[in-house]
């Protein structure tokens, strides 16, 4: 009987692991747009552009990713542009906390 339960489990298990995994990647793709935004308000277009640009060219694959339903692929690069937003917008900032001061 245990080894009945165990192969159940196992079973359960993997199912739910390939229902997280084949989910759209909804949350993913709100992180990477907020980032995105957070970075052109926060002035990466002028002081951190290839990052940004960078965040921005992975949004678009990953929204494309998306329409295809390959939420995998969809999950990385939305992942990866969050990451590069945040990477835009501290070189922002201290591009920012560089500046001259005029007193």
């Amino acid at each position: 009987m245990s080894k009945t339960l165990f192969r159940y489990v196992a079973v359960l298990v993997l199912v739910m692991g390939l229902v997280a995994c084949a989910s759209a990647p909804v949350q993913e793709m709100s992180n990477a747009r907020q980032a995105v935004a957070a970075a052109e308000q926060g002035g990466a277009a002028k002081a951190a552009p290839d990052q940004l640009n960078l965040a921005k060219q992975l949004l678009q694959a990953a929204q494309a990713a998306l329409d295809k339903s390959d939420f995998l692929t969809a999950r990385k690069d939305a992942v990866r542009a969050r990451e590069e937003a945040v990477k835009a917008l501290q070189l922002s900032q201290a591009h920012q906390g560089q500046s001259p001061t005029s007193s």
